[in-house]
């Protein structure tokens, strides 16, 4: 029996998103410091019923920086404290690999989207990408992800200027996750015959 369709599904960064982002990469739990008010955001999207799946480039493992038995506790981690919080991560798909490396899943190219769809029934054109990175939205419209958010977190201000020198524009430009949460939730219309436009 086929799975329903998933039709609110957020895909949401980790780095400079949830949590500060740091040019020598996050690689234990220890150096994981959130966001203000990221956890607060993600129990938000809980609330209003959207299934939240982490997309995440994690090259440090190919660069000998983590393992992967110290990411997956690093996540399980993350995953108890976002619960803590009254919110939940439905998945998480990562990406190990370098960029010279060329390989499917690494953002900007929508590998990991697609791994996420073909193990759930995911409604595409409903569904949403949150990043701070101008691979992060790439990915989302290049999946198909008919909203894809921006927030200026992390790496989000350099982005915004590249998006904008490229002719990408995302649905919307968050100041954080919170504000991103906020404007999903009021915005997000499932129904294509009703419509929607950014605020």
């Amino acid at each position: 029996m086929k799975s329903p369709l998933m039709e609110k599904v957020v895909f949401l960064d980790k780095d400079g998103v949830i949590n500060q982002d740091s040019p020598e990469y996050i690689k234990s739990w220890a150096e994981v410091a959130f966001i203000p008010g990221s956890l607060d955001a993600i129990s938000r999207l809980t609330r209003a019923k959207f299934s939240i799946i982490l997309v995440t480039n994690q090259s440090a493992i190919n660069r000998n920086l983590m393992t992967r038995e110290g990411l997956d506790y690093m996540l399980t981690k993350l995953c108890h404290a976002v619960s803590d919080c009254g919110g939940q991560i439905t998945d998480i798909f990562y990406c190990p690999h370098a960029p010279e490396e060329d390989c499917g899943c690494r953002k900007p190219l929508p590998g990991l989207i697609y791994q996420a769809c073909r193990r759930y029934a995911i409604d595409l054109a409903s569904a949403c990408m949150i990043g701070d990175s101008t691979r992060d939205i790439e990915c989302g419209k290049a999946a198909g992800c008919g909203y894809n958010i921006l927030v200026k977190t992390g790496n989000g201000l350099a982005a915004e200027k590249e998006l904008s020198e490229k002719g990408l524009f995302p649905e919307y430009i968050a100041r954080d996750l919170l504000d991103a949460s906020d404007w999903l939730v009021t915005n997000h219309n499932p129904d294509p015959d009703c419509g929607w436009s950014p605020a």
